[in-house]
């Protein structure tokens, strides 16, 4: 059995359970991002607060990254569901 490789570019078409997956990802991430926001405020020390800071800020990148991914898809499934139409 071989090893498979990950893919170097998001594939063109995702399935449902692949975009519900990705749905959960950005529900995660988001939260994440929420709670080391609230937890920073409520710590004292400042090597702490820098450590939930920049975690939180990891998952607000998470967050937009695979939202632009879901972005691009939907543009490009729109261009291949719609024809190109001339008069």
């Amino acid at each position: 059995f071989g090893t498979t490789q990950p893919f170097q570019q998001p594939p063109q078409v995702i399935s449902v359970k692949d975009q519900l997956y990705l749905t959960d990802m950005l529900s995660w991430n988001l939260l994440a991002s929420k709670k080391a926001h609230f937890f920073a405020t409520q710590c004292q020390d400042p090597q702490v607060v820098d450590l939930i800071n920049r975690s939180g800020q990891m998952h607000q990148r998470h967050y937009e990254r695979i939202l632009s991914h879901l972005n691009t898809q939907n543009q490009n499934q729109a261009q291949y569901k719609s024809p190109n139409v001339t008069m």
